[in-house]
């Protein structure tokens, strides 16, 4: 059975950096990609009170949906269309203070606000994205930015690393 992971109120700064070792040891065991990034959209999703949190999968030229925690999402993505389609296409963090001033942004919700998209590299290829949504605008920052990267990382020397 799994254990229940406790992450102290405090500033998002703190919540990260007491999240990101519980995380490292939720996946060191598990060796299945999907099972990680459902367990990662999770506890992303729960501590912050995210309004969307999951994984889109690069399947054959397009990001696929994967594992996630909130409402109906769209499934599947192509490469530079929307911020997820532009994190792959570019192969860096995108972080939208408001989606309706995002070029090409897609409407999954109409309730999501802002949004950041990591990207998770094997070497240089981008072969999955992390999609945050928020029902609040400007809700991601450098803060988020930086501590995401540092999870996308772990989740890419996790399972790609071997």
């Amino acid at each position: 059975m799994a254990e229940e992971l406790h992450i102290a109120s405090g500033s998002k700064e703190e919540r990260y950096a007491l999240l990101l070792p519980q995380i490292q040891s939720v996946i060191e065991d598990e060796d299945d990609t999907i099972a990680n990034m459902a367990n990662v959209a999770s506890i992303l999703h729960e501590t912050f009170g995210f309004w969307w949190t999951g994984f889109y999968r690069v399947v054959d030229n397009e990001l696929v949906l994967g594992p996630f925690q909130g409402p109906l999402a769209c499934t599947r993505i192509r490469k530079g269309r929307g911020v997820c389609g532009t994190a792959w296409a570019e192969a860096r963090t995108q972080v939208v203070p408001d989606v309706e001033c995002f070029p090409g942004h897609i409407a999954c919700s109409s309730r999501s606000r802002s949004e950041i998209v990591v990207p998770i590299k094997h070497g240089e290829q981008v072969v999955a994205v992390l999609d945050i949504d928020s029902e609040q605008l400007a809700t991601f920052d450098n803060t988020d930015r930086q501590w995401l990267e540092r999870l996308a990382a772990l989740l890419a020397d996790k399972q790609l690393g071997k």
